[in-house]
């Protein structure tokens, strides 16, 4: 019987080893995917592409259309007869294995890859040089503002480390620039055009490496699940060059930014500090950012999971320059309007609602108004609070699942699903164990089957079992790693996004395991 039932991995290419500090698009990728054939997976799940700013985060991105300069394979480029191959070794404080050391890494990469694009740009073949300009010219509505923005921030950057200041543009440059004034970025263009055609060219090489890896991945019936933030970040060309459509003063510093109340995650709620949209001039423009932005999402992914899905019915307010996120307050959004606009001009996109948090009935509505699958997280299902009398009425436990949904484990934000176990409170731990072995347990066995491993296979497997239409479980979880793999612990810096793992880990015999529960249930049909 044919099912709509998918399942698949979340993984982000930075965890890829094999390559020189980071994992790329390159020979690590394409194995990836050749281990979710063997694992019987059709979707590959990742985190945004973006050029990634402050704290490393993909959240906080220098442009919500450009990608990431330091996901690009070297060894691939020379390859393609694009750089000169002697240039690209890496000195002995990078590594190909271990965590990502960011700093180590845009210092040891940055100019190579401007050597790599001055070479492009001096060798390059007549067919290759069709298809650089043909790139700039489909995406001139971003990549001009980009490379523009970049330019002007690394002279800028650089005067303040001279001066030892820091800040983000609306804070340092000057006053034409930082109102992005045409005639002053024509004549900054006209003065930089090489450093600027560097800076197009390596999202050139970037754009090229990822549509090859797309490609091969749909060709092997893998399809690609893609990550938008709902807001950007402020130190980018997406708020430098769209000013009218956020929330700003005069001088292009915000009037409000956008986080979260105390939750979960944060008892003084998570300030992320975004600009907010300024959602009645996105109105009256039918929303052509947004517009642009699914379209240019949808050139690199299959679906799209959106962020923050909450925001979208209302958003939280924090007034600028407050140190926590609790004195906000709660705004309305754009609501389905939103939807409606890039629905009549994109057609149906295939958008997975991440609707975690504070989700109220409006939330809901909106959600399913839109016919959106939301999100359902195991690791918030055994809280002992929210066991009744007459059985479990927890909304993220399988047996409460909506078939239009998607289940995890855990998501990038969330501790491991071994590193939870090892943590959780004795209680928690022995719903979880009862839950997924169907029968009375006691605490030793509960703690004991947690620590072995064998509880955090189970609950994968119960994810995968699930009514969910669709499964994705992050790799840590496959592997059984502790919570030296979690990605990201919200409201800290420093060690964030930085996890590797050893391609050697993606054995045959977990390809396996995973291709026999979903063919076992049903996920591979």
């Amino acid at each position: 019987m044919k099912t709509n039932r998918t399942s698949g991995i979340l993984l982000h290419p930075t965890s890829l080893s094999g390559s020189a500090g980071i994992g790329t698009l390159g020979a690590g990728a394409y194995a990836f995917i050749d281990w979710l054939c063997k694992a019987g997976q059709t979707l590959w799940q990742i985190l945004p592409l973006g050029p990634t700013g402050y704290g490393d985060s993909p959240y906080a991105s220098f442009s919500t259309f450009a990608g990431n300069p330091l996901l690009i394979d070297l060894d691939f480029l020379a390859q393609k007869g694009w750089t000169d191959s002697a240039s690209i070794a890496a000195p002995e404080y990078i590594k190909s294995q271990g965590r990502v050391d960011y700093g180590a890494v845009v210092y040891w990469k940055t100019p190579v890859l401007n050597k790599a694009a001055d070479y492009f740009q001096k060798n390059c073949s007549s067919a290759d040089r069709a298809a650089y300009e043909a790139f700039k010219n489909d995406n001139s509505a971003w990549l001009d503002n980009y490379a523009n923005f970049m330019s002007i921030k690394a002279f800028y950057d650089a005067k303040a480390a001279q001066e030892k200041t820091s800040g983000i543009w609306f804070s340092y440059w000057p006053a034409q620039l930082r109102s992005c004034d045409p005639s002053a970025v024509s004549d900054w263009n006209a003065s930089h055009t090489q450093e600027i055609e560097r800076i197009k060219t390596v999202q050139f090489f970037f754009d090229r490496q990822w549509s090859e890896l797309k490609k091969y991945a749909n060709q092997k019936g893998i399809k690609i699940i893609g990550d938008i933030p709902i807001f950007v970040a402020p130190d980018s060309a997406d708020v430098w060059a769209n000013q009218r459509l956020f929330q700003l003063e005069e001088d292009g510093r915000p009037k409000c930014v956008a986080g979260v109340p105390p939750d979960y995650f944060s008892a003084t709620g998570q300030l992320w500090g975004n600009p907010l949209y300024d959602w009645e001039a996105m109105a009256k423009t039918d929303y052509y950012w947004w517009v642009a932005r699914i379209r240019r999402l949808m050139q690199l992914v299959d679906f799209a999971r959106i962020d923050h899905f909450r925001g979208f019915e209302a958003y939280w307010s924090v007034p600028f320059g407050e140190e926590t996120a609790v004195n906000g307050k709660w705004i309305p959004g754009p609501g389905k309007a939103l939807f409606d606009a890039i629905k009549n001009q994109l057609g149906d996109i295939p958008i997975i609602a991440e609707d975690l948090g504070l989700i109220t009935e409006g939330v809901r509505a909106l959600r399913d108004g839109c016919g959106f699958p939301g999100m359902k997280v195991l690791q918030f299902a055994f809280d002992p609070g929210e066991a009744g009398k007459d059985g479990m009425v927890n909304a993220f436990l399988p047996h409460m699942y909506e078939k239009n949904s998607v289940v995890y484990t855990g998501t990038h934000d969330n501790q491991t699903m071994q590193g939870w176990l090892d943590s959780a409170a004795d209680e928690a731990v022995q719903i979880a164990a009862q839950y997924a072995y169907g029968r009375k347990i006691g605490l030793d066995e509960s703690r004991r089957l947690a620590s072995s491993g064998e509880l955090g296979k189970a609950l994968v497997r119960l994810a995968i079992s699930s009514a969910a239409d669709t499964a994705v479980i992050p790799i840590q979880d496959i592997l059984g790693v502790g919570d030296e793999g979690r990605m990201n612990a919200p409201s800290t810096v420093g060690t964030n996004w930085t996890w590797r793992f050893e391609l050697s880990e993606l054995t045959d015999e977990r390809a396996r395991h995973l291709a026999f529960l979903s063919a076992l249930y049903g996920r591979n049909l």
